[in-house]
């Protein structure tokens, strides 16, 4: 049994809409979706963003087979510089499923981040790397078992989350979101007002408002 790696074609979004994405906090883009973005909370970014800073680029998507890695590798293989590889390993922590030459290999082509349900290992050197954003649900430092099997490219669900290849893959310190390619114009729309109106509530906390006035709470009895 071989890997089946499917060649997704998607819209490749312009490099000035990703940058707009990495404006928008994942609980910002959370709050204005209207539907479950937000993956498994436990599924955790291996080294803390600097204040401000985020992941954001279109899915190559991976699922793996329990301890085997077939399908990270065709993946890591497959991904362009600018995309996030996600990987949906069933949430087994059996066996890590990529290390630091994975990951060396993903950094050096200048893929924008990994997302693993799943565990991984040599954290102690990815965790040193500023420049690799990498999200896991665990580490295990067995590796895998095997190389044959999986898919790349199809739908998957990452952590209670449907992620199909090019949607936008956001993640912060609060976590990872997946934003629909079909809806991501009208969501950034949204997510630059929220982020605005958010903006004015402190500017007026700032000033001396109360929070009832500011978030406009009706009158308690």
């Amino acid at each position: 049994m071989a890997t089946t790696v499917h060649r997704a074609a998607f819209e490749c979004l312009a490099p000035e809409t990703l940058a707009a994405w990495r404006k928008i906090p994942v609980t910002i883009a959370s709050d204005i979706a209207g539907l479950p973005i937000v993956i498994d909370p436990l599924i955790r970014p291996l080294r803390a963003f600097p204040n401000g800073v985020r992941m954001a680029g279109q899915a190559v998507t991976a699922w793996c087979e329990r301890s085997d890695f077939g399908a990270m590798l065709h993946a890591l293989d497959v991904a362009r510089a600018g995309e996030v590889v996600t990987v949906d390993a069933g949430g087994s922590r059996d066996t890590a499923y990529c290390g630091e030459i994975l990951c060396g290999y993903a950094r050096k082509k200048k893929i924008a981040g990994l997302v693993v349900n799943g565990a991984v290992r040599d954290i102690d050197a990815m965790a040193a790397w500023d420049d690799f954003p990498l999200f896991a649900l665990g580490n295990m430092a067995k590796g895998p078992f095997s190389k044959e099997r999986g898919t790349v490219n199809a739908t998957i669900s990452l952590g209670g989350v449907t992620v199909q290849p090019g949607d936008i893959v956001l993640g912060d310190n609060d976590g990872v979101a997946v934003i629909p390619l079909a809806r991501a114009a009208e969501l950034l729309s949204l997510a630059q007002q929220r982020v605005k109106m958010e903006a004015e509530w402190m500017a007026a906390l700032d000033a001396g408002g109360n929070l009832v006035e500011t978030f406009s709470v009706p009158e308690a009895i």
